[in-house]
């Protein structure tokens, strides 16, 4: 019997041989613990599918974003046995350790600063079995996502991003939170450092370039308080209208502390579609951070350092963009002189504001996944056809328009390397 065609989500997964290195790394496991949300939602449950077939008597621990957003869905999910709904960190060490106590769906609650969390145990984290998984993964550390030399650490120095975007569902349900003391940044960087000799980390904050006075002592301390045997270069999200608003400071932290790979979701290159977004930025602010960029990478280079680079968050295919806005989205990405471009379609999740309001009017077209991509149709009435030719190159003397031959000749990588 012929087999049904895979999906473009089961081929990307296919493509990096997630099922496989997954059924050989679980086998032997009581317990996994998962944080869901929403555009891994299909992967987590296929997880704890496959986990179960391969350890019967396993349980499944979840929490994160989708259960908030898409409590029946999470609930009527067979595999998950345990359900954390909302914050879980005062709740997960008796959860993971003694889940007998406790029923199927809880209510978490968090904690009211981050200065409340316990320092991570990371040799807690289990250890890949074998030679190879264990050189690959740098157990207790990370092989990281290329942004820096391994061995990597991920750590967060604040929680929750507090704009109010119509695509993200973030701030709407998990409350804001204090940020961590500067000290225990430093001192678990020290710390890991020391034990396991740090290549880069990666500070996972959604926002990590707000509150002034906490980067300008970031910025002051760090480069006089981290071990002093190296510079680590690390990865750290901002947005465009914050750095406007501090420039001298944003340059400072990147030369200062080696703040190598810069993230932000520029999400659009016009005006018409980060007002539908809600971004609160406006193009030209989203060019005088690329201007800006480029020009502290230049000076890097001239003293023969590692210049810094982007990771440019970007959405097409949004309800409203025209093919001119589109096309101008391009051309912004192809300013950036060093740049990685995470390119999707945009994907009305539930819990967003205008992703509720595309699924009340029966728009939605994400049934089975939601997978963040730029491959799968997610919302009816968008001409994907256009969309797809885009991003083949199709429109490339469009979008050539107004750049420099320089900026003409540069290829966006794309997922899976896909250019543009």
């Amino acid at each position: 019997m012929k087999e049904p065609p895979l999906s473009n989500s089961q081929k990307i997964n296919r493509f990096w041989d997630i099922p496989e290195d997954l059924a050989k790394d679980m086998k032997g496991y009581a317990v996994v613990l998962m944080n869901v949300r929403s555009y891994r939602y299909v992967m987590a449950a296929e997880a704890a599918r496959m986990f179960k077939r391969i350890n019967p008597e396993g349980l499944v621990i979840v929490g994160g974003m989708h259960t908030l957003v898409a409590r029946e869905e999470m609930e009527a999910t067979p595999e998950f046995d345990k359900i954390c709904v909302g914050p879980g960190e005062t709740v997960i060490t008796e959860l993971a350790s003694k889940p007998e106590n406790f029923p199927r769906v809880i209510d978490g609650k968090g904690a009211a600063s981050m200065r409340d969390w316990p320092v991570i145990d990371r040799t807690l984290w289990p250890k890949p079995r074998g030679y190879f998984l264990g050189f690959k993964y740098n157990w207790p550390l990370e092989a990281g996502s290329g942004w820096g030399p391994r061995p990597v650490a991920s750590l967060l120095t604040s929680r929750v991003c507090p704009w109010q975007c119509a695509f993200c569902n973030e701030a709407s349900y998990i409350p804001n939170m204090g940020r961590r003391s500067i000290d225990s940044v430093i001192d678990e960087l020290n710390s890991l450092d020391k034990q396991y000799h740090l290549g880069s980390f990666v500070i996972h904050d959604s926002m990590f370039f707000q509150q002034k006075k906490w980067l300008e002592d970031w910025a002051e301390r760090f480069p006089r308080e981290i071990n002093t045997r190296k510079s680590l270069p690390y990865w750290a999200a901002a947005r465009a209208d914050t750095v406007c608003e501090w420039p001298e400071l944003f340059e400072t932290i990147i030369k200062e502390t080696n703040w190598s790979t810069v993230s932000i979701g520029f999400e659009s290159g016009s005006d018409p579609v980060l007002k539908i977004l809600n971004k609160q930025v406006t193009e030209e602010e989203n060019h005088f951070v690329i201007d800006l960029v480029n020009r502290i990478g230049d000076d890097q280079e001239r003293a023969g350092q590692k210049p810094v680079s982007f990771w440019a968050n970007t959405m097409l295919a949004i309800p409203g963009e025209t093919p001119e806005d589109a096309f101008k989205t391009i051309r912004m990405v192809k300013r950036m002189k060093r740049t990685r471009a995470a390119v999707a379609y945009y994907a009305p999740f539930p819990g967003s504001l205008l992703g509720y309001q595309l699924i009340a009017e029966g728009k939605n077209l994400m049934t089975d996944d939601y997978e963040r991509n730029p491959y799968d149709p997610k919302v009816k009435g968008i001409d994907y056809t256009f969309y797809d030719g885009l991003i083949r190159g199709e429109y490339n003397d469009e979008i050539a328009k107004g750049l420099t031959p320089e900026e003409r000749a540069r290829k966006i990588m794309m997922p899976l390397g896909f250019l543009i």
